[in-house]
């Protein structure tokens, strides 16, 4: 982006209408990663405009790859040879997700080099997992200053343990075994639903996977992979989420239409315990064929703490990228809740901003903090903490308080959401998106 975006939410105003659920930044940077699999034309369909997905269409480009939008369309197009010499350091950093390039251009190059990755600020967050995933196959990753280096001689089929069930170390499990023949186990795989996505994508290219949703995947690679193909990117359930946790904090009526109702269960029966009303309806599948949509309509409720401890899990469980925003809940809820997230050193503290905003908050530790309910939460302005979800919570939370607030520099949430100034518009938030030069 050229300068700075700043949000200006005038809150505490409900919302009401109907939005749609928007497709899966995770899903869609999973796909632009499996796409340098196939040495014919990939077409994504429903990709999301968003600042994640550009860094690595930057990234392609940069390596030779003809990419080209058509509305909310990606073609991508491979050379008859891509290199590496130019590759787009300044994107490739920003984003993590350029680790899953690994498992595809393992295929491609003996040895290479990409740049160190970043994203969100969360703490330590080791490649170990994707080092002893991929050393399985005869694949080396050396971290270096600035860089991974990746060698790898003969690679092999496998049986691969994971340490934990990580979604991109998944990916990247599923991406190497693709282009080997012979058969790969994978246990302890992340189920979650990028990673169903990229077996869904795989078997439209001609691979086999077997067990997708499920902690054990079987994958029968095959040596060359030249198809033209159509796939289309699914519903995000943490762009559900958003919109669920809008309505509670604003108290409103909200529909959120095509859900993907069965990564949101788990969050569901958590708010319905809390004493949220909700219903289901107009139950449906995506594009893809695999993932499970429902509209789901909430209305205003009154809500108690949780009389456990709310903490994510590996699906089918409570996503770990969905815990943030019962942070921004609990403080709409009678009592004491406590949040355990145990997966990141520092998200927890991130937290902690919501004090601002006139939350009270208690931090135990890196990884626990207690929040008291219900608060009526008033303005502040307050700079974009530089993690997604964290950042979310925050725009969440200037919704449903009175008075003007400012939210600076927001590139973290459009990381992840695409115009999502316009959609809150569109549902009668008081919210603007303002430039300003750096």
């Amino acid at each position: 982006m050229q300068g700075e975006m700043n949000f200006v939410i005038d809150g505490g105003a409900a919302l009401s209408g109907k939005v749609e659920t928007s497709r899966s930044k995770n899903g869609a940077v999973a796909l632009l990663a499996a796409s340098l699999l196939n040495r014919g034309r990939t077409t994504l369909h429903h990709v999301p405009n968003i600042e994640e997905v550009k860094r690595l269409v930057e990234v392609l480009v940069s390596i030779g790859v003809d990419v080209a939008w058509e509305k909310s369309s990606v073609v991508i197009t491979p050379p008859e040879h891509l290199s590496l010499d130019a590759i787009d350091a300044s994107a490739a950093t920003r984003t993590r997700a350029i680790l899953m390039f690994i498992g595809s251009l393992v295929h491609l190059f003996p040895s290479f080099s990409i740049p160190q990755s970043s994203g969100c600020t969360l703490g330590l967050r080791s490649i170990r997992q994707h080092l002893w995933v991929l050393e399985k196959y005869g694949i080396t990753i050396e971290t270096l200053t600035d860089c991974y280096r990746v060698t790898r001689t003969t690679l092999a089929p496998a049986t691969i343990v994971l340490y934990e069930a990580s979604d991109t170390a998944t990916i990247n499990a599923l991406l190497a075994a693709a282009k080997i023949e012979g058969t790969t186990t994978i246990k302890y795989a992340s189920a979650n639903y990028q990673v169903q996505e990229v077996c869904g994508f795989l078997r439209a290219l001609g691979v086999t996977v077997i067990g997708a949703g499920t902690s054990t995947l079987t994958v029968t690679g095959v040596s060359d992979i030249n198809r033209t193909i159509e796939y289309a990117v699914a519903e995000d359930p943490t762009d559900a989420m958003f919109f669920i946790t809008a309505a509670i904090t604003t108290r409103s009526e909200l529909t959120v239409v095509k859900a993907p109702i069965e990564f949101l269960e788990v969050e569901l029966f958590v708010l319905e315990k809390m004493g949220l009303r909700y219903s289901l309806s107009n139950a449906c599948v995506s594009e893809n064929g695999i993932t499970k949509l429902a509209d789901i309509h909430l209305a205003p409720s009154e809500l108690i703490a949780f009389p456990e401890k709310i903490h994510a899990r590996p699906y089918p469980a409570l996503n770990i990228d969905n815990l943030p925003f019962f942070a921004v809940i609990a403080t709409q809820a009678k009592g004491t809740t406590l949040i355990h997230d145990w997966s990141y050193e520092k998200r927890a503290i991130y937290y902690t901003d919501l004090d601002r905003l006139g939350a009270i908050t208690n931090l135990l530790d890196p990884h626990r903090i207690t929040i008291e309910g219900p608060r009526a939460l008033r303005a502040a302005e307050i700079i974009c903490p530089p993690a997604l979800r964290p950042a979310t919570i925050i725009l969440v939370a200037m919704l449903g308080a009175n008075g003007r607030s400012i939210l600076r520099n927001v590139y973290s949430i459009n990381r992840g959401y695409e115009d999502i100034a316009h959609r809150l518009q569109e549902l009668g938030a008081s919210i603007e998106a303002i430039m300003e030069a750096v």
